[in-house]
């Protein structure tokens, strides 16, 4: 079929034509490989000529002998467990999984968990906690363009071992307890500009009794999908039923499901190979024995389940012991065709060694916090499965956790849990790329079976953000290109 081309945009094509099915990875830098032809283009202001493909070269050591980034990169530290906050409390100790969201006058606040028990010299103060003599809850910070903070206070408090979580679409943050102890073990939404309310004090018991680990949710289905730190440890997925999206919402209850595979029934994720695709099954269980319910049913089990993320139609989840070396595995599950892959399996821990927290990268790439055995580091998953080391603590050793960019892309926040430090890094990272983000979705063809494409053709995907495919589609149709 040819298409007209007279008035046709991109968003014209992709609905006649199906092409935002189709991706593949285009670094920021313009350099490109398609049908085993390697091009360079000039690389746009500001990008990093390696950016994306081999990340941002060597480390350089830190004369202080804390963090070593690549060159061209600088950090400070914004925050320590035991220094004093806006209103004269401590910051608390165990810094753990974090968001980032846009405040007024170009501010960034951050919401951090504290992963604390019930003793802790640093624990959370808080005015309105949920159960007293827990010590864990969550902070937030205001940041100004300048990165440095202009107010830190205590946002939630009374939980236990609050580890990762995970942003809502309405501006909050849902934090989650790792623990099945003294009756804790749920999830806790908490607004950073209403700090301590009665919401942050209510548990959503709906999604689950259980070790929780990670969240996160689907913004076109307003479905969440929830990890498990414990061994075995399941997938879950939780329907709200209220999906109008906003403050309170989640408390109105949903289903909450864990992930099958009919075909394999109580099957190990243990035996699954890098690429293989399974279609999917949700059973139903019982939120207060999930555990339990899931076992019952014959659900996926799989090593020791911990960061979440999701991103342009994908769930990204890893298992932080998983495969033959136990040094970690990442999936990507994919509702829209209801498919769960193993897309990486971590064989040399020089690559990666048990992935923790994760997010995506404004340009597209996984970056993965480590909780290994050595040094860990913060490492770069590509769309073609290549890895890369971003950053790596010298300190002491201890994780990285609750890796986060600022809205604008130009600032990554992380923690290193303990002593407990929050550090905002900036230098040249790439810009922004959604056709990168959409790549993390998709397998790039093999060398030698994609389009050969001009560099006016890749030169139009990198100015439209859109995939080489996308735009070779484009003018396959008769789109102009100029």
């Amino acid at each position: 079929m040819r298409l007209n081309n007279s008035g046709m945009n991109r968003r014209d094509f992709l609905k006649a034509g199906g092409a935002g099915t189709l991706a593949v990875a285009l670094g920021a830098s313009g350099v490109y490989s398609l049908g085993g032809i390697t091009k360079t283009l000039a690389a746009a202001p500001g990008n990093n000529p390696t950016s994306g493909f081999g990340g941002y070269g060597p480390l350089v050591k830190d004369p202080n002998g804390i963090l070593d980034l690549p060159r061209g990169f600088h950090y400070k530290i914004i925050s320590k467990t035991g220094d004093k906050m806006s209103n004269g409390d401590l910051v608390p100790a165990m810094l753990d999984g974090m968001a980032a969201y846009r405040g007024e006058k170009n501010t960034t606040i951050l919401v951090r968990n504290h992963e604390n028990s019930t003793n802790s010299q640093y624990p959370v103060n808080g005015k309105n906690p949920w159960s007293k003599g827990a010590a864990g809850g969550t902070t937030a910070l205001v940041v100004g363009s300048n990165r440095e903070v202009i107010q830190e206070y205590v946002t939630s408090s009374g939980t236990i071992r609050n580890c990762a979580g995970g942003s809502t679409t309405w501006g909050t943050w849902l934090t989650c307890e790792e623990t099945r102890e003294l009756g804790h073990g749920f999830v806790f939404e908490v607004n950073p500009l209403d700090p301590e309310n009665e919401i942050s004090k209510t548990p959503i018991r709906d999604m689950g009794y259980f070790s929780h680990e990670a969240c996160a949710v689907d913004p076109a289905t307003g479905i969440w999908y929830l990890t498990e730190d414990a061994s075995p440890s399941f997938l879950y997925r939780f329907t709200p039923n209220d999906r109008t999206r906003t403050l309170g919402s989640l408390q109105k209850g949903g289903k909450l499901e864990a992930l099958a595979i009919d075909e394999l029934p109580a099957s190990k994720a243990s035996s699954f190979e890098k690429g293989q695709k399974f279609g999917v099954v949700w059973k139903e269980i019982n939120p207060e024995r999930a555990q339990q319910d899931a076992k019952d049913k014959g659900c996926i089990q799989f090593s020791r389940l911990e960061g979440a993320f999701f991103s342009a139609g994908v769930f990204w989840f890893d298992d932080t012991s998983a495969g033959d070396g136990s040094l970690g595995r990442v999936y990507r599950y994919i509702p829209a065709t209801n498919t769960l892959e193993l897309f990486y399996e971590s064989t040399d821990k020089n690559d990666l060694e048990m992935p923790d927290n994760i997010c995506m990268s404004p340009w597209g790439d996984l970056w993965i916090a480590e909780d290994g055995g050595g040094n860990d580091r913060i490492i770069g998953l590509t769309p073609e499965g290549k890895v890369y080391t971003f950053a790596e603590n010298t300190l002491n050793g201890s994780e990285f956790a609750g890796p986060a960019f600022s809205p604008d892309g130009n600032t990554f926040f992380v923690n290193i849990q303990t002593p407990g430090i929050t550090f905002a890094i900036w230098g040249p990272f790439a810009r922004r790329n959604s056709a990168r983000q959409r790549a993390m979705g998709h397998a790039a063809p093999p060398a030698g079976l994609g389009p050969i494409v001009s560099g006016k053709v890749a030169s139009l995907a990198e100015e439209q953000g859109m995939s080489i495919l996308e735009a070779a589609a484009l003018e396959r149709h008769g789109m102009p290109i100029l």
